[in-house]
Order: structure tokens, then sequence, then C-alpha cells
């Protein structure tokens, strides 16, 4: 809707566009101005239909956040978030790489009263520090070589909704100094302007580092941790909620195979084994990954362990040989992975070998490590 009126006014003006007017056109006007105002017009639902086009495809080709989790902790953690949601404070998450911080920061997102207004995402490490600063809070022309029209930020391109900045930990101090500015006045300048602007956006940030380490190495500013950890949730490795693992491998199989328009694939009880047996060091992002390429190259509807990347199938591992030349230790560990290798789940695992479930992660977890 457009209003064009020979009696202007700043009160009808403000009214008008409170009332859903795209434009306010006063008298005298040219047919000029008229193609100009419905040109823009045009743009914007031409704009909107894209949005609408994006948002159905990444729904068919990117694998929705699961909430659902059969994990206490991860149970936990989803709480957490969902009681966060609801406020405007800033959140931290924490997690090793590929445990999914970036699928729970967008869900948060969708959680929270900003939901209909954009979600931005700012890679940190993926940029110098010059090129991040101007990716955050946009440039002027002429503030540097190939600066050639003013260009918005992330921060303005994020107004009324989210900013994630993942792994914040890699941005430079210089920088950070401008962020802590940012989030105590909602103010910033552009690179090479001197004008102050304001911009309202709740953010969100993510980092498998150890901030207090950093902060006492001098590498993270103190008073910058405090204003990000206001609330701090810790994503747990996939290894630590084994519950999930089987779960989510059936997701994304049954996702890639809509995807790849194959029929929904199925794992035999070797590949069940296989998957719940492995430690999955890469987490969510490399389970994913495996399921897709199971899903590409299986010729059927049935996945087995010979479909997963070299070293995740473990139903081979050899049994240790009583007699043989091995440490107590390594004889441990060996018989401990052909248990696990055999059995269903990891808690059948922990039964046949005499352990807790707890006492069975925490071995393979110091395995791990060790190896």
């Amino acid at each position: 809707m457009v209003v064009i009126t020979a009696y202007a006014a700043f009160d009808s003006a403000v009214e008008a566009v409170k009332l859903g007017a795209r434009d306010y056109l006063p008298k005298p006007f040219t047919p000029a101005q008229i193609r100009h105002v419905l040109n823009q017009v045009a743009e914007r639902r031409r704009l909107g239909q894209e949005v609408t086009a994006l948002r159905e495809w990444l729904q068919e080709t990117t694998p929705e956040a699961v909430a659902e989790t059969r994990s206490p902790r991860m149970r936990a953690t989803l709480e957490l978030l969902g009681r966060a949601a609801a406020s405007e404070a800033a959140v931290l998450l924490r997690g090793e790489s590929g445990t999914g911080k970036s699928v729970l920061a967008r869900w948060l997102h969708a959680k929270s009263a900003r939901a209909g207004r954009p979600f931005v995402v700012v890679s940190c490490p993926t940029l110098s520090a010059d090129l991040l600063t101007s990716e955050l809070f946009g440039h002027a022309r002429g503030a540097f070589t190939g600066a050639v029209k003013d260009q918005p930020g992330r921060v303005e391109a994020a107004q009324g909704g989210t900013l994630f900045l993942d792994e914040v930990a890699e941005m430079a101090l210089a920088l950070q100094a401008k962020l802590l500015r940012f989030l105590q006045d909602k103010e910033f300048e552009r690179v090479g302007e001197t004008r102050s602007r304001r911009a309202d956006v709740r953010l969100v940030t993510a980092t498998n580092r150890d901030l207090e380490a950093e902060v006492k190495e001098g590498r993270f500013r103190e008073d910058l941790f405090y204003r990000l950890h206001v609330i701090e949730a810790t994503i747990p490795a996939l290894r630590e909620r084994p519950e999930d693992v089987l779960p989510l491998a059936r997701h994304f199989l049954a996702f890639f195979a809509r995807v790849t328009g194959k029929p929904e694939p199925e794992l035999s009880a070797e590949g069940e084994r296989a998957i719940a047996g492995y430690g999955w060091p890469g987490n969510v992002r490399e389970l994913r990954n495996a399921m897709e390429r199971a899903v590409v190259l299986s010729p059927g509807r049935r996945i087995g362990p010979e479909w997963l990347p070299e070293g995740r199938s473990l139903a081979a591992v050899s049994a240790p040989a009583i007699g043989s030349d091995l440490t107590l230790e390594e004889l441990e560990r060996r018989h401990l992975e052909a248990v696990v290798a055999r059995a269903p789940t990891l808690e059948e695992a922990a039964r046949i070998l005499g352990i807790d479930s707890s006492t069975l992660w925490r071995k393979r977890k110091q395995y791990e490590k060790d190896h």
C-alpha cells in the first residue's frame, strides 16, 4: 500500500506507516516519482519472494535441528537454551568442533521472540582482523582500496534479529574492544566513518576454546568474556551422549535419502554395532558426513559397515590373544573395544564387562586420548 495525499502532515505520515503503508507520497509529484515508488514496491516484493524460496530450499537441503534427545546431559542443555530463548541475554555456546553449536544457535533464535527477524552468522576464523571488522560493522566508500561504495555490515543486517559469532575466541584484541563497546552501548561506526550508528541485535557466540585460559594468557579480554557468557551452555560431545548416536544416524540417513531421491535405508545389525562402537571424534558433523556417504554409495537399502568410511567400523576389531606379548593395559583396551564392537548397545557392553556405563565411557575416553 502506498498513501498519496494532498494534505501531507507528519502525524498522518507516521500513522500511515504504522498501519502498514510502504510509502507516503504528498502532492505535488511527478510521473518519475510514481515510477520510483512502484519500482521500490516491486523490488521489496521480489526480495520477499526470494527469501521465502530460500527458506524452503534450506529446509529441503539442510537437516533440521534435532531437538529430541535421549541423553540427560543434552536434554539439560536444551532445557537451559529453551529458557534462555525467552530473554535478551547474551548466550555463549561451548563445546568441541562438530557438536552442533551453530545448529543450536539457530534453534535458539527460532524459539525466541526474534524468530521472524534475521539470523546472521559470522565465522570469525575465516577472515583477517581488518576484513572481519568491515564484515561486522561495514565500511564507508574509500575506507580502503576496493571500497567503491558504502557497505553495511552484518550487525546492520541482523537488525531486530540474532547475530551469531562462531569461534569468537579467534577475534583479534582490537576488534574485541569494538565488540565490547557495541554490547555496552548498542553503537558502532563503519570502517572509515565517524558517524555513530545503532543496532538492536541479540548476540549469541560459540567457541571450542578454553576462554578462561585465553583470558589468563592475555589473548581474550576479561570484560568481554563476562559480557558474552551471561548465559553459558556446554554442548556435550557425541561420545558423551551415546544414547543419541543411532537415532541421529537414522535421522541423517532418512534426510539424505529424501535429498537424493532414494528409498529410506535401514541399518544392518553389524552397521548399528559399528556406528555405536565408534568414538566419533568429529562429533555430529562426522556422523552426518558418514551417513551422507553411506546413502550415496550404497546400492541397496541396507547399510552395513562396508559402506562406512574406513576406520569407522569396529566390527573387525581383533580379540586379544591370551598369553601374547601384551601389557595388562593393552589387553584390557583391546578386550573392551572388541566387546563394544559386538554389543548392540553401550549399556549392554558395560553389562558384559561387569562395569558401569560411566566407567566404560571414562575408559574409552582415556584410550582415545592416549592413542
